[in-house]
């Protein structure tokens, strides 16, 4: 796969902050991970973060990898971690964190706008996630949907609850962040990207572009992602109000590289 991301795509992606790759995972493939997700589904892993709600059912979890085969050996030995270091043109790759979103259907809630990096424990600019479609994923299933450009505004938004999972109430306020304005409300001021996908395709985008997604209005279809997050030479570990608690390692102190148990080297060498 690394053979085939052309300089476009490198280039794409860095001045639009959001790509979509064709074909990155075969039918094979995809079957391993359709199966590992009902395996989460039916017994969830320990930070489990779905809900069921009058808007439909949604099942969310990260952290995967640590606790089932299948997920590991994508995040670990697939193609990602050199597609990851392709993008980032640096000397290795770190494992973040992966995470699974599965909207049912009739799940009719939007995923609102927000950008990643102010949620993550780290800093620095080499980061990227890589959004796996396992269905066909339109504006009638919750494609996602990106502004373009909106890595390089170098405005970190306060991180907000999303979804009625319970799992926390509000994040704590971070005083050097800002809120994000109401896009949806005014949509036509923003230059939004998006493609549809066929399952096996996959969204790459920069942690710090702004992104949301629809509800699933569909009677006969779930939408299903499954996304691991890399980071490149530049990232350090780093300590700050509003993180999300999952992600906080005790092993780290703040401005220290990334090499660790959780956050593993997975291309190049430590």
């Amino acid at each position: 796969m690394t053979n085939r991301i052309a300089q476009s795509d490198i280039d794409a992606y860095d001045r639009d902050g959001a790509i979509a790759l064709r074909d990155v995972f075969g039918n094979a493939d995809l079957q391993k991970l359709a199966d590992a997700i009902e395996d989460d589904i039916r017994n969830p892993g320990p930070f489990y973060h779905g809900y069921e709600s009058d808007e439909g059912r949604f099942h969310g979890n990260l952290r995967l990898w640590e606790t089932h085969d299948t997920f590991r050996e994508f995040c670990l030995h697939s193609d990602l971690p050199g597609i990851a270091r392709a993008f980032f043109g640096g000397s290795k790759t770190n494992l973040l964190y992966d995470q699974l979103f599965v909207k049912e259907s009739r799940m009719s809630q939007r995923t609102r706008w927000h950008n990643d990096q102010p949620y993550w424990p780290i800093r620095g600019w080499q980061v990227l996630s890589i959004w796996i479609a396992l269905d066909e994923t339109t504006a009638e299933s919750g494609r996602l949907e990106f502004i373009r450009g909106s890595h390089k505004w170098d405005r970190w938004f306060q991180p907000e609850v999303f979804g009625k999972t319970g799992a926390i109430a509000q994040y704590e306020r971070n005083p050097e962040f800002e809120d994000i304005p109401d896009i949806e409300a005014d949509r036509d001021s923003y230059d939004i990207i998006t493609w549809d996908l066929q399952p096996g395709d996959v969204y790459l985008f920069h942690a710090m572009t702004v992104h949301g997604a629809g509800g699933n209005t569909m009677s006969d279809r779930r939408r299903r992602g499954y996304t691991i997050r890399y980071t490149g030479d530049d990232v350090v570990y780093d300590v700050r109000p509003g993180l999300s608690q999952p992600l906080v390692c005790d092993d780290l102190q703040a401005g220290e590289p990334m090499d660790s148990e959780r956050y593993p080297v997975v291309a190049g060498a430590i």
